[in-house]
């Protein structure tokens, strides 16, 4: 037996199968490329689903690593001493966050960053509903479960979490007509990610938020997927004029390396007790060490103007198929290098996916027809052609 199948054996033999896996075991990675256990080369237009900001293997990322594991990797109680790691990041923050969200803290995930907006938010405002919106995904915990407006990840969960109500995405008058109903906080996202790629009115977020304001309700965004500079602007929110209350954060913040974190206002903090939340791992110097040197590389390196250049030269190729293959795509949606191709056939759009995997490109396929495209931000205009090249011709083959 080689590796790859003993790889195959032992996962497919004792690991929860939560997921239809991609008969794919990848061994190693190097920027937006892949290698198999075979050493076949495989293009990755899904970043990790967004995570890895900097490509696979970047050495600003193995050199934080290294250098802070030699140092401490946990610190003796956890988050109850200091850390000059975690002081670096912070202040860090300090300096990139809008002056409004003045105090921050880390978590491990998308999910627990998320659960715990929710749960101040109650706590800070003595209001129990929260409001999000139809399509969204917010976590996998029963209580951002809960929150998700996506019945194929909420239903087989009941009995979920109580007070959650959902309006449609980019609809202000439906907040409206709920927000005073003992409304703690309106969860959303910027840019709904795995929803479907789904972008709101110019005007949606700054609205929204004056909104929440105006009924003394807190404003969350989830930036967990469009945040550092995914869109192109460190936090599309913020580039909307909008003000939350809290911001929550992942995927990019560390470049792979499992790390989340929400900022506040001083009006949250002030409604705040010690001991309201809390983490074994949170804040943990190897993390904060990892997030810091991600996001001054990505900072240092413009990633901003390079991402929104590609991104509208994709977006404009994209559309150009669109006219050219009607029957195949009906629309494309995208902000920077958050992009969705939605197509006409559930059928084909899974074998245009499984072709792209055999000639060397690893896509990711949304609610049965819509293909996302969200790359390392660090790829270059030559290997984002490269990957187009092969989804047209894809596309070409499954619909002619």
């Amino acid at each position: 037996m080689n590796e790859t199948n003993n790889t195959f054996l032992i996962e497919d033999s004792y690991y929860i199968p939560f997921a239809d896996k991609t008969h794919l075991s990848i061994e190693k990675g190097d920027g937006v490329y892949v290698w198999d256990e075979n050493g076949k080369q495989y293009l990755d237009f899904t970043s990790g689903w967004g995570v890895t900001c900097i490509g696979h293997a970047n050495p600003i990322i193995t050199e934080a690593l290294c250098n802070q594991s030699k140092k401490i990797i946990q610190n003796p109680n956890s988050g109850a001493t200091y850390s000059p790691a975690r002081s670096r990041l912070i202040q860090l923050f300090h300096e990139i966050l809008p002056k409004h969200l003045t105090r921050i803290f880390f978590a491990n995930s998308g999910a627990e960053a998320n659960d715990a907006a929710i749960k101040l938010a109650r706590k800070v405002t003595g209001k129990k509903n929260i409001i999000s919106t139809e399509m969204s995904f917010h976590g996998r915990t029963i209580s951002t479960v809960s929150a998700t407006g996506q019945d194929v990840h909420r239903n087989k969960f009941n009995p979920l979490m109580p007070g959650y109500f959902f309006v449609p995405f980019n609809d202000i008058s439906a907040v409206k007509e709920i927000i005073d109903q003992d409304v703690a906080a309106v969860i959303v996202e910027p840019i709904q990610g795995e929803g479907g790629v789904n972008i709101p009115s110019e005007s949606y977020l700054l609205e929204l938020s004056e909104v929440c304001r105006e009924h003394g309700v807190l404003f969350i965004a989830d930036e967990i997927q469009t945040g550092f500079f995914r869109t192109g602007p460190l936090f599309y929110s913020i580039s909307k004029g909008a003000k939350p209350d809290i911001i929550t954060m992942a995927k990019g913040i560390a470049g792979g390396f499992p790390f989340s974190a929400f900022a506040v206002t001083d009006e949250v903090v002030n409604g705040i007790q010690k001991g309201d939340h809390g983490g074994t791992y949170n804040g943990n110097p190897l993390g904060c060490a990892v997030s810091e040197a991600v996001i001054r590389y990505l900072i240092d390196s413009d990633i901003e103007s390079h991402v929104s250049d590609l991104g509208i030269d994709t977006i404009k190729r994209l559309n150009g198929w669109k006219e050219k293959y009607p029957k195949a795509i009906t629309e494309v949606r995208g902000q920077g290098l958050l992009i969705a191709l939605e197509l006409t056939d559930d059928l084909k759009s899974a074998e245009i996916v499984t072709r792209c995997l055999d000639n060397g490109l690893i896509l990711n396929l949304k609610h049965g027809h819509i293909i996302r495209i969200f790359p390392a931000l660090t790829i270059t205009k030559q290997e984002m052609q490269t990957g187009l090249d092969i989804l047209e011709k894809e596309i070409v083959t499954c619909y002619s």
